[in-house]
């Protein structure tokens, strides 16, 4: 077996330390890489590259952490942000085995011994038990976050493929350095189909990446128009007035909320049927504090603190960056009234669209009829109501013909209306959907829109609008994050493929080059090395 450049004895020493837990050198005395070592190698990478997928699905879950975050609570009444621990864990463990294998390969490239500690052994199977978990309990109690990652490739896929293929360039050295030194033909052979097969995969991996944002600017749409989702979230508490003044600054188009009806027949905003998470109810009203919002009169909600839990709980990591003036405000602000939002919304000429909850009451009939009635009463202009509702649309069509209706779900739609208005959650709808729906002249608003990613793909889609929680954001976009024409993305692709084959020809060629230098004088290597060597040099 040819030998490979070695590296000096006290990096040797470290390496087969920090893998192989052998510090002493008489415990490294007869060392050496068994099949066994070689399949701990392998579940190594594999545990690698898995963790690394986890790690993107988390970062591409963070846009709807928030509504996870909010089911927790309902489910155990207890306000943590979730993300922070769901980041920590992830990095944690990408990061062990992103080392683990960097010690593997140095080790390898070195000419010493792979041999894994049991320690390690133990901590990979660990790590890949908590990955599998994760992504168990992703399909089980979040599935829709598959669609969030498949829109997401859009986002990414082209600067994945160019990482994968910087990647696998980079395993080109120890492949070839472990090729070389290998005699006996069949692990060749494997080790060539394995590596050429993944690498030819990659190069033609584009030919499967499609993407809105693969276009020339002068086709790209209009930014789409931003919806305060229950105001502005991220700069003060949600469903208060102070949220809703804070989207204006936002330049937002619409008011997004949710609308509740006291006992006493007065609408007020509120998005949990109870009212525990973003009030101080079970201070004011501990025996009361589990019951649904709409067993309260309005003497009582307005006893409620809507603020303070903004300061407590933090939602957005964003609640430490307030003024003292600010934070002032905060603490004043209590939950509003329907007339109170209508007010806002006239003033500003913004339009406003709302969930009336909750669907299943069995006075749901009355809250619709009370909720037109304040809309009428209030002297908005009719054309600024995007009812959204669907419990007795028709009735709502006679007793105010001026609403827009806007539909949530296709069983409801009306296709005689001109123009027809849909609100969907982003996952449900492609990206050629999506530009189907435009071509037809159909508003498409998609929810709930955070990150500068999503709001790129759909804004190069054509949706119409987003709603966000992060409307101080996506203000300040003046264009998607990338824009490529599509023979620019064609002239990266083959620059890349190219040189990345450049590269991984100059290493087995130069490791053919040193191996055979490294051959005692007469011998030759076998016929399998012959031909694979004069096929490269051709």
């Amino acid at each position: 077996m040819a030998k490979s450049p070695g590296c000096c004895p006290g990096c040797a020493t470290c390496l087969l330390g920090l893998y192989s837990c052998r510090w002493a050198k008489n415990k490294r005395k007869g060392l050496r890489t068994t099949k066994c070592d070689c399949g701990w190698f392998f579940f190594l990478f594999c545990v690698c590259l898995f963790a690394l997928i986890w790690f993107y699905h988390a970062l591409i879950i963070l846009n709807d952490f928030h509504n996870f975050n909010e089911f927790l609570f309902r489910q155990t009444q207890w306000w943590v942000d979730w993300s922070l621990p769901l980041l920590g864990v992830t990095v944690l463990l990408v990061t062990y085995s992103a080392l683990l294998l960097a010690l593997a390969l140095c080790l390898q490239l070195c000419g010493q011994p792979v041999k894994l500690h049991c320690l390690h052994k133990c901590l990979l199977i660990l790590t890949a038990l908590i990955v599998a978990a994760g992504f168990v309990a992703l399909d089980v109690k979040w599935a829709e976050q598959w669609q969030s990652v498949r829109i997401s490739l859009q986002a990414t896929g082209p600067f994945l493929h160019i990482g994968a293929v910087a990647g696998v360039t980079l395993l080109a050295w120890p492949v070839a350095d472990c090729f070389y030194r290998t005699r006996h033909a069949a692990p060749k052979v494997l080790l060539l189909l394995v590596y050429f097969g993944v690498t030819i995969a990659l190069y033609l991996a584009p030919l499967m990446i499609s993407s809105p944002c693969l276009l020339e600017k002068d086709q790209l749409p209009p930014k789409p128009a931003l919806a305060g989702h229950r105001g502005a979230p991220m700069l003060a508490p949600e469903n208060t007035l102070m949220s809703f003044r804070k989207s204006v600054g936002c330049d937002v188009r619409v008011f997004e909320t949710d609308v509740m009806v006291s006992a006493d027949g007065i609408p007020f905003l509120m998005h949990d049927e109870t009212l525990t998470r973003t009030t101080n109810v079970q201070e004011v009203f501990p025996a009361r504090a589990t019951m649904n919002g709409t067993a309260f009169n309005w003497t009582d909600l307005q006893q409620l603190d809507a603020g303070s839990w903004f300061l407590e709980r933090n939602p957005f990591r964003s609640a430490q960056g307030l003024s003292s003036e600010a934070r002032v405000q905060v603490r004043a602000q209590k939950i509003p009234s329907l007339q109170q939002v209508l007010q806002e919304a006239k003033q500003h000429n913004v339009s406003l669209m709302f969930d009336l909850r909750p669907e299943n009451h069995v006075n749901y009939q009355s809250f619709v009829n009370v909720t037109v009635e304040t809309i009428l009463r209030s002297g908005i202009p009719p054309q600024l109501i995007l009812w959204l509702p669907d419990g007795f649309r028709e009735q709502v069509r006679q007793q105010a013909p001026g609403f827009q209706q806007i539909y949530g779900l296709k069983s409801s739609w009306n296709e005689t209306e001109s123009p027809l208005r849909v609100n969907l959650p982003y996952q449900d709808v492609g990206t050629e959907q999506i530009g189907q729906y435009r071509q037809d002249n159909v508003s498409v608003n998609l929810y709930v829109v955070n990150e500068p990613w999503l709001f790129s793909v759909l804004w190069c889609a054509g949706a119409s609008s987003v709603t966000t929680n992060a409307c101080q954001v996506l203000k300040e976009m003046k264009r998607p994050l990338w824009l490529l024409p599509p023979s620019t993305y064609l002239m990266v692709w083959i620059v890349t493929d190219c040189v990345s084959f450049i590269l991984i020809l100059l290493a087995f060629l130069l490791l053919q080059k040193y191996s055979r230098r490294k051959e005692p004088a007469g011998s030759k290597t076998d016929v399998l090395l012959t031909k694979i060597n004069s096929l490269m040099q051709e």
